[in-house]
């Protein structure tokens, strides 16, 4: 299991406001912003996000690399995924895969996917079957 992330991006500022637009409609709510000035030398400037009491993913400036990433974000529901792809849109994503079925790794595999302001792939994904109780 993963705890965190760090994700480069070109444009912090830019880059909050549009995961500040599109988390929040998978729960993720939480925010910190961390100065690299408290860390060991050199350690970037961070703006992190998370829900739960975790923060998990990470934005720090730089020079983006957006083929070497790929992220999948959990959604609750089928609605919380076209909640979150129409929000990304909305601030500015491109579309990869609208909302739908991915049947190609199981029927009950709902995602969307999109590409961010830096063309990081994002995917939101619910899968029925990890969901049930």
């Amino acid at each position: 299991m993963l705890d965190h992330i760090f994700l480069t991006v070109s444009d912090l500022a830019r880059s909050v406001a549009f995961y500040e637009a599109v988390l929040p409609t998978l729960g993720i709510t939480a925010r910190h912003d961390y100065e690299g000035k408290n860390g060991p030398p050199g350690h970037p400037d961070l703006e992190g996000f998370g829900a739960n009491g975790r923060l998990f993913f990470w934005l720090r400036a730089g020079n983006p690399h957006p083929e070497a990433v790929h992220v999948g974000f959990v959604a609750d529901s089928e609605e919380m995924v076209n909640a979150a792809f129409a929000s990304a849109l909305a601030a500015g994503a491109t579309e990869i895969h609208s909302p739908g079925p991915q049947v190609h790794y199981d029927p009950r595999y709902y995602a969307a996917q999109v590409r961010d302001l830096d063309g990081y792939s994002l995917e939101f994904v619910y899968k029925s079957w990890q969901h049930e109780r």
